[in-house]
């Protein structure tokens, strides 16, 4: 089994409609810790974001936050985390999250959540990376997020393979077990046009 140190999650800046998903960003931080796994993520003190810092922090983790200096100055950036790194943009936020994770997971969450997490399959698709992604798939949030992947296989945009690279559980401790053991495919985006 892969020894995984820091874990990439996304998610959301609000709590959301539903108990559920704040209770998720619990259990996925208790799994964490149980591993001795730290935390990477956005560095906000709100919503799911804030969830998440404030278990892992709260039992003895590591959590480092990364954020753009825009996001900081209107003070939204959690004040008690093991570090906080400002950066400039959002790109340079993402590409260090990435840097700096051995996996990628997204909790309940907004356009920002989708998009960084959809960024990070792209790169393990392309070969950029072979570190896991998942969805952490509370109260079937990603429900139809799923359903519209296999709709992509099926019109032959995107490979079974590289479906299969994103990894789909409800419960955390699953979804942690299988990033251990993850082997990206040996697929070549670029071989097969018809189906790329």
């Amino acid at each position: 089994m892969k020894q995984m140190k820091k874990i990439c999650v996304y998610c959301g800046s609000s709590p959301g409609r539903h108990p559920e998903y704040l209770a998720a960003a619990r259990f996925l931080a208790e799994e964490l810790l149980s591993r001795e796994i730290g935390l990477v993520y956005g560095g906000a003190h709100v919503g799911i974001m804030g969830e998440i810092a404030d278990t892992v922090l709260k039992g003895g983790g590591e959590v480092i936050g990364i954020m753009p200096r825009a996001l900081v100055d209107k003070e939204v950036s959690h004040p008690g985390l093991t570090e906080l790194k400002i950066v400039d943009s959002m790109h340079q936020r993402k590409a260090m999250m990435a840097d700096l994770s051995h996996g990628f997971i997204a909790l309940p969450g907004g356009l920002g959540t989708i998009e960084e997490l959809f960024e990070a399959l792209t790169w393990a698709q392309l070969g950029f990376h072979k570190k896991p992604c998942g969805l952490l798939n509370a109260k079937g949030y990603y429900d139809h997020l799923s359903a519209f992947l296999d709709h992509t296989v099926e019109e032959e945009f995107v490979k079974d393979a590289h479906r299969a690279m994103l990894i789909v559980e409800k419960d955390p401790t699953i979804l942690l077990d299988r990033f251990a053991t993850y082997e990206p495919p040996e697929v070549n985006k670029w071989i097969d046009r018809k189906n790329t």
